[in-house]
């Protein structure tokens, strides 16, 4: 097997971790001014060391990816309720604001020190979640603009969808539409059809434009039959009368 195939294959595989560690972290609800909420941890692996001159980068990829997964474990450390102290051997944080701060001290340092790599895209994007986390808008903006470039089209329609909220807390509906709009004409793995259309209808409805929502919640219905999107589709239709 010639090099530059074996090198392939080692992309693919890790392309594969690291959306399937990218979707594990994400769940984004169908409600009005979505936000996205990380849990579980991000393990990526590296197939093997790579030969000739994607040695280099291939070691630069797995120091990124360890760093990467304990910067995502931050993100899933328990925050502590209010008065209750730290225990010793507990990792916890006083808030949300404390624990995302953290987090993205350590996502900023691997897309620093790891400008080239694949670790480096994902540091971006939970950037992004951090910065929309402590309410930086234009921040989260800048860095999900800056995946949506990726040439891993999973990895960047995330990118899109989060983008898309961003506008959508920052009333700018339109901008919105637009990237929902282009993931339904191109889902991915990370970002189906049926997502994108049950969003741009809840953007209809937040730019009280009821027609074009209810025109695409059915749909909705009608491509997914007896599906999870079929049934909230319906019941938002129901909301409508």
């Amino acid at each position: 097997m010639r090099a530059e195939t074996r090198h392939q294959l080692k992309q693919d595989r890790f392309s594969r971790v690291t959306i399937d560690a990218a979707e594990r972290t994400a769940h984004w609800t169908v409600e009005h001014q979505s936000k996205l909420i990380v849990a579980g941890i991000v393990v990526l692996v590296v197939a093997g060391a790579v030969l000739g001159s994607w040695y280099y980068f291939s070691q630069q990829d797995q120091k990124a990816s360890v760093d990467l997964s304990q910067a995502v474990r931050i993100m899933d450390t328990p925050v502590r309720p209010p008065g209750v102290p730290a225990e010793p051997d507990t990792p916890s944080y006083a808030s949300v604001q404390e624990r995302a701060t953290e987090a993205h001290k350590k996502f900023q340092a691997i897309v620093d020190q790891y400008p080239h790599t694949h670790s480096a895209e994902f540091a971006r994007y939970f950037l992004g979640v951090n910065s929309a986390n402590l309410g930086d808008n234009a921040a989260a903006e800048r860095e999900f603009k800056a995946v949506t470039a990726s040439r891993n089209e999973d990895l960047a329609a995330l990118a899109k969808f989060a983008l898309a909220s961003v506008y959508r807390n920052t009333n700018r509906n339109k901008e919105a539409m637009g990237l929902y709009k282009q993931l339904i004409d191109k889902p991915t793995r990370t970002v189906s059809k049926a997502t994108a259309q049950l969003e741009l209808a809840e953007t209809y409805q937040a730019a009280q434009q009821s027609d074009q929502a209810k025109q695409i919640y059915q749909q909705v219905q009608k491509e997914n039959p007896s599906s999870e999107a079929a049934q909230m589709a319906g019941q938002k239709l129901q909301e409508m009368k």
